[in-house]
């Protein structure tokens, strides 16, 4: 992990601000990165990794219509995993990530397309990213852009 991504991690951990996860594509990618940080188990509550649209339906409460209609790679769906994720995990703040890592294009959407997510006390946003590489870096490069967006909301809040 990189210096800034331990010091947002290090931020929740003064502040007290507990922190879950929902993955698909980074597929427990996220929750590795955030608990390679020394102090986290004090916040850290967990995370799912829902990688079929059942399970993010079933688990995390993502409207099935809404999956329907849109697709898993959705900027709905990525919020609605990520507030599920905070209210099964009973976290202050949960992050989330959907998207198509490749080879080659999935669910109507090109390999790269990713959304991220953040809900919580922090705020709401999602954030759509058109990412370029192999199935390894888009979804390393979707991990370092959901704790990116956990940093953002952390500055925000200041």
């Amino acid at each position: 992990m990189s210096t800034r991504e331990d010091e947002t991690i290090h931020k929740l951990i003064e502040r007290g601000i507990t922190l879950g996860c929902a993955e698909s594509l980074t597929g427990g990618g996220l929750a590795a990165r955030i608990v390679n940080v020394p102090g986290v188990s004090a916040v850290f509550r967990g995370g799912v990794v829902s990688y079929a649209t059942d399970v993010k339906e079933s688990v995390l409460g993502v409207d099935p219509e809404q999956i329907d209609t849109t697709g898993p790679v959705d900027e709905q769906v990525a919020l609605q995993m990520a507030r599920g994720a905070r209210k099964l995990l009973s976290a202050n703040v949960a992050l989330a990530t959907t998207g198509v890592a490749g080879p080659g294009p999935a669910d109507g959407q090109p390999a790269g397309t990713v959304w991220i997510a953040i809900a919580g006390t922090l705020g709401e946003r999602a954030k759509l990213l058109q990412l370029q590489g192999n199935r390894g870096e888009i979804r390393e490069a979707s991990v370092t852009a959901a704790i990116q967006l956990l940093d953002e909301a952390l500055k925000e809040a200041d």
